[in-house]
């Protein structure tokens, strides 16, 4: 847990700790940064982590998550995130964006969603792209990661998991195209594989790039466990950086990974059979919440790093306290219990608390689930208008 982890390209993380990336829902709802947000970052460079990933930073603002995205393109307030990527890279910590792109999961009151292919099931319609709108993507993607690379961060991470556009291209769930990118695993990998390229042509070969992909959709009719051992292969042939296992997809009705698994990390069984398909750097996330699950997945050489997200928005200085006892006993994380909570409760409590941290007040934080869904659902609602008007 304390080496640093050297990337192929040549950059080093400190040690192998992860801030994996969350939507923390704290852009202005114009795409840029709020003094909140990058205050966040700079909380958890401080607290120790290697790597802060910045969740669902949108190539395109058609097609985002939430109001709360930022947004790499032309209306981006260069300044701002100048600041943040200043302020987020201190103690020789990474900030990386999230490069990402809802597609069938776009915000609905934000956009007309579309995916790899047209779907109407119970919860969820969407068009499908054409193939003129596919071949761009990696363009849009290479854009977005030369200009995060301007702006100060030091890495990107290209989005391919939870049932977003990337990883709906790879899931046969979603991805019902009879052209170049449907069909076997190999050709719905084939956008991840041109974006991949792109951007490691935009931004050179000593820049980070990752990729964050799942372990399997955790739905029937989804991408398996088998096929995305066989994402794996495919990947260890491109110029990434650092490859992260996660799972699970935000299917209308579906449980989150987080809600619904069991104890212990989620994915370390899967680490374990892809570790001897590439040679990548991989980082694992999902169900880590002790120091000594952490130090034994890193030991077992099964996983180069660890992901944690809830972890460190209970402690965002978790990273340096574990380190800094490392020979000694130390208290873990102590996880809230919520009994039958509803739709997005606990998504909208850890969600709140992360605007605590930001303003530095996370020790008188006591929202319960109902109020802070109240705060999530409505601070979103208020910043649609600020969203269409700025690029509708």
């Amino acid at each position: 847990m304390l080496e640093p982890l050297h990337l192929p390209c040549g950059g080093i993380l400190k040690n192998r700790l992860v801030k994996s990336a969350m939507s923390d829902s704290l852009g202005d709802g114009r795409g840029n940064p709020t003094a909140t947000q990058i205050r966040l970052y700079e909380r958890w460079a401080q607290g120790g982590a290697a790597l802060s990933l910045i969740g669902e930073v949108q190539v395109d603002p058609r097609f985002p998550e939430k109001p709360g995205n930022l947004v790499l393109g032309p209306t981006t307030n260069r300044a701002a995130v100048r600041e943040l990527t200043h302020r987020a890279a201190i103690d020789d910590a990474h900030i990386w964006p999230q490069l990402g792109h809802a597609g069938a999961l776009a915000h609905p009151p934000l956009s007309m969603p579309k995916g790899p292919s047209p779907l109407d099931v119970e919860g969820l319609r969407c068009e499908g792209m054409s193939a003129e709108e596919v071949a761009a993507l990696p363009a849009q993607y290479a854009e977005a990661a030369a200009q995060a690379k301007a702006l100060g961060f030091t890495g990107v991470q290209i989005h391919a998991g939870h049932g977003f556009l990337l990883s709906q291209f790879l899931s046969p769930l979603f991805n019902q195209r009879s052209d170049a990118w449907g069909g076997d695993v190999r050709a719905r990998t084939r956008v991840v594989v041109e974006i991949v390229a792109a951007v490691r042509q935009q931004v050179g070969p000593a820049f980070p790039v990752g990729i964050k992909i799942n372990t399997s959709d955790q739905l029937v009719g989804g991408l398996t466990a088998d096929e995305g051992l066989e994402v794996v292969r495919i990947l260890d042939g491109t110029s990434l950086d650092l490859i992260e296992f996660s799972g699970g997809t935000y299917f209308p009705g579906a449980p989150s990974a987080s809600d619904s698994l069991g104890g212990g990390p989620y994915f370390i069984d899967f680490a374990r059979r892809a570790r001897p398909l590439t040679r990548k750097p991989l980082v694992t996330t999902g169900g880590f919440k002790t120091r000594d699950q952490v130090v034994e997945a890193v030991a077992s050489g099964v996983t180069d790093a660890v992901g944690l997200a809830r972890a460190l928005v209970l402690d965002p200085a978790l990273p340096a306290r574990w380190i800094s006892a490392m020979n000694e006993e130390v208290d873990d994380p102590s996880f809230p219990r919520f009994r039958d909570p509803p739709p997005e409760g606990i998504t909208a409590w850890y969600t709140q608390r992360l605007t605590a941290i930001g303003e530095d007040e996370e020790g008188d934080y006591g929202l319960s689930l109902q109020e802070a869904i109240a705060a999530y659902q409505g601070r979103d609602q208020a910043r649609v208008q600020n969203w269409r008007e700025r690029f509708e």
